[in-house]
């Protein structure tokens, strides 16, 4: 594992998980801490986890953002990632780069493995803030939306090449990912987090339904969950009146944790 000093302008470090190197960005600076998830196929040089690496530099605060293995810098093969090592290598990054209380930032897939991130280390996670969250989306978004001859592909060939408006060329589903991902579903039973939880999600979104993060703030167990609706909002919810939205909700998170 490398230091924890902020790199320079467009390098990273990274740290070493088993056969895996993770690649991250920690900004050093005052808690609680904010740590960046991202998404699914997302890496840690999107316009959120920039912005939000700035704002939080402007105002003091230590800041992380990172690659899950086959992501961005990060080494490994994407179609061979699955939830839990994605949630691993969150783990690895919260216990082995940030020190104290941290908030956990996650957009779409990355709303997922910060509610499980969570779940493991309670001590250690103050607070939580999701973008377009998407618990369970292997099984709901997925599996649930596949038609039976892309589900049959998936069960004979192994994976299933999901087109998306957001690459050039479909990318894979694989069987172990949606296996994988059932071991791993939290909208079914209560989530026992009681920090606060702030939850952000555009009407507009055609990836994630903006009723997934009701059904989120409906099975937290915390009694301070908040849910802002932005009516006209994509999924990535990455305008600059997006942007702002965000960091003023994890400013204030941070400022309530603080005080």
């Amino acid at each position: 594992m490398t230091g924890t000093d902020a790199a320079p302008a467009g390098a990273h470090n990274s740290l070493t998980c088993g056969d895996a190197t993770i690649a991250y960005r920690h900004t050093p600076g005052r808690g609680p801490g904010i740590v960046f998830c991202g998404g699914f196929i997302s890496d840690m040089t999107g316009t959120k986890a920039v912005a939000l690496e700035a704002w939080a530099r402007g105002q003091g605060l230590a800041y992380t953002r990172f690659d899950y293995q086959g992501h961005g810098a990060s080494s490994g093969r994407f179609e061979d990632g699955t939830v839990g090592t994605w949630a691993g290598d969150a783990l690895a990054v919260l216990d082995r780069v940030t020190q104290g209380p941290q908030v956990l930032v996650g957009s779409s897939m990355g709303g997922w493995i910060m509610l499980l991130a969570a779940l493991r280390r309670p001590g250690r996670v103050a607070g939580l803030v999701g973008v377009a969250s998407a618990p369970d989306f292997t099984e709901d978004l997925m599996w649930d939306a596949m038609t039976a001859e892309a589900r049959a592909t998936l069960l004979r060939e192994g994976a299933w090449y999901r087109p998306s408006e957001y690459f050039d060329s479909p990318k894979p589903v694989t069987r172990t990912l949606i296996e994988e991902g059932r071991r791993h579903l939290l909208l079914r039973e209560p989530i026992r987090f009681d920090g606060p939880v702030r939850l952000l999600h555009g009407m507009a979104d055609p990836d994630v339904p903006w009723q997934t993060s009701l059904r989120l703030a409906d099975a937290l167990t915390s009694a301070d969950v908040r849910v802002t609706l932005v009516k006209d909002g994509d999924h990535r919810l990455s305008r600059d009146r997006d942007i702002e939205l965000l960091c003023r909700t994890v400013g204030e998170l941070v400022r309530e944790l603080d005080s």
